[in-house]
């Protein structure tokens, strides 16, 4: 349709799975700039992504064109193998 307009803000919050701190100072602000990556190529935008150890918030404006769990499987997929591949925590990491 010509002339329409869509504003979609979400916010999402991601936990790690049993809440356990995994998150670390050291690697968290790399992490996020991934995951604000992942969210940019798939033609949303970021505004902000910040956490605790245990948990991850991200607001974001969302492109119409995809859903909300399709993002969100993205950015937890892709994250966790991020996460896995550069052996930053012991063991398997998963949200």
């Amino acid at each position: 349709m010509a002339n329409t307009y869509s504003q979609i803000y979400l916010h999402f919050v991601l936990a790690v799975q049993n809440r356990m701190s995994l998150i670390s100072p050291k690697w968290e602000e790399d992490l996020y700039k991934y995951m604000g990556g992942i969210i940019t190529k798939n033609d949303h935008k970021p505004y902000i992504i910040n956490g605790m150890s245990d948990h991850i918030h991200a607001l974001v404006s969302m492109n119409p064109k995809e859903s909300p769990s399709d993002l969100m499987h993205d950015i937890k997929r892709n994250s966790s193998l991020w996460i896995n591949d550069n052996k930053l925590v012991l063991g398997k990491f998963s949200w």
